[in-house]
């Protein structure tokens, strides 16, 4: 079984670039970027992990949160802040500015798309 979580895109081009770029997933269909635009709705992958970017009406709301486990919470952060993440957006919110161990045994930093929806990255306490 597999679960994919559907994340709701007010822009699926910016959604696309920001997804592409900062947090370096990649088009599951290559090739078929226009039907996909036309359809409204982006596959996404990485390492195994899968997600889709919606516009639909119906698919996901704006503002949801997901928590993406990784072997390594700060080579992520390194990464996606090398590649251009903007993390002065939500200085109130302390793990969307450095990952951060938490007292339920996770350490983790949260990204904020351009839609306002989040993926939290996260692993256990060493």
């Amino acid at each position: 079984m597999k679960i994919v979580p559907v994340i709701k895109s007010g822009d699926l081009e910016r959604s696309v670039q920001f997804y592409t770029r900062i947090l370096d997933f990649e088009r599951k269909w290559l090739g078929h970027q226009d039907r996909e635009m036309a359809n409204g709705v982006i596959d996404l992958i990485r390492d195994g992990a899968e997600l889709q970017l919606s516009r639909h009406a119906g698919d996901g709301v704006f503002g949801s949160i997901n928590r993406v486990f990784v072997d390594d919470v700060d080579e992520r952060y390194v990464t996606f802040r090398t590649r251009g993440l903007d993390t002065t957006l939500r200085p109130e919110s302390p793990i969307h500015t450095a990952p951060v161990d938490q007292t339920w045994g996770l350490r983790e930093f949260a990204v904020t798309d351009p839609d306002g929806n989040a993926l939290c990255f996260c692993m256990p306490i060493k």
